[in-house]
């Protein structure tokens, strides 16, 4: 999400919180009250001020408080196509699948060429099961910025719901060839390709998404599972138990049933 930087008061900013702020005309206030009620006038018109405050209560988690401020801020600018955009990245959070569509939905037609809304719109029709939209939205992002590999891989996770491995295979690795290191385009191409019965491809890429991120536990597993396959039992088993040693439990409960003990005594 973007953030804007926002005006603050320099008087007010210079006078310790809670201590009075005494007027010549004898009135003395409170600065926390000042602070309070005042900002609100000084900065009603200041989409920018609203803007600022509801990213930083997204990034707290408050996401029904973003909500709000976006919406004040889109009030008093309904041309923020950004507003729109992360008000929809908040209710997206919430799981209002359909209230973020909208949100983005609108983003797009302030900035048709808003190529991260029509990515994030594709992201909430996967979620609704809607993968054509879905697909429809990552192809859209794609024309506008050739360059997105995020969308490349979102439309091939897409295809595998369709059971198009062939079209996810294609767009996995157009998502590697713009990002050499995208460890998940790696394990999801392994994935397709295991789909295809083609467990020598799966291993060579299970295996580069290993050499990026040693640490991902269920790539050793599928790693394991297509050298088990293959009858190389030596390299499953060791798999299998490097997968344990960094926490899968799943596999360390197999491990310890009667039917994993040719694994378990090599």
């Amino acid at each position: 999400m973007k953030k804007r930087t926002a005006f603050i008061g320099a008087i007010l900013s210079l006078i310790p919180l809670g201590q009075s702020l005494i007027i010549k005309t004898g009135l003395v206030l409170s600065t926390t009250g000042l602070m309070l009620v005042s900002s609100e006038k000084i900065h009603a018109g200041d989409n920018s001020y609203y803007f600022d405050r509801a990213y930083d209560k997204a990034k707290r988690g408050d996401y029904y408080g973003a909500i709000a401020d976006y919406t004040k801020a889109i009030e008093i600018d309904p041309k923020d196509s950004v507003a729109f955009y992360n008000r929809g990245i908040s209710k997206r959070k919430l799981k209002d699948y359909y209230g973020a569509i909208s949100d983005n939905t609108k983003a797009i037609e302030i900035n048709p060429q808003y190529a991260k809304a029509y990515v994030n719109r594709g992201y909430l029709k996967d979620e609704l099961k809607d993968y054509y939209g879905a697909i429809a939205d990552y192809t859209k992002a794609i024309e506008i910025n050739p360059q997105y590999a995020k969308a490349y891989y979102n439309r091939g996770i897409s295809k595998v719901e369709l059971e198009d491995h062939y079209g996810a295979i294609s767009d996995y690795t157009k998502a590697i060839e713009i990002n050499p290191q995208y460890v998940k385009a790696y394990y999801n191409r392994g994935v397709a390709k295991v789909k295809l019965e083609d467990h020598y491809g799966a291993i060579a890429d299970y295996t580069k998404a290993i050499e990026i991120n040693p640490q991902l536990a269920k790539t050793y597993v599928n790693r394991g599972r297509s050298y088990y396959f293959l009858n190389n039992k030596w390299d499953a088993c060791e798999d299998f138990k490097k997968a344990v040693s960094i926490g899968h439990t799943s596999t360390e409960e197999w491990l310890n049933t009667e039917g994993a003990s040719w694994c378990r005594d090599m």
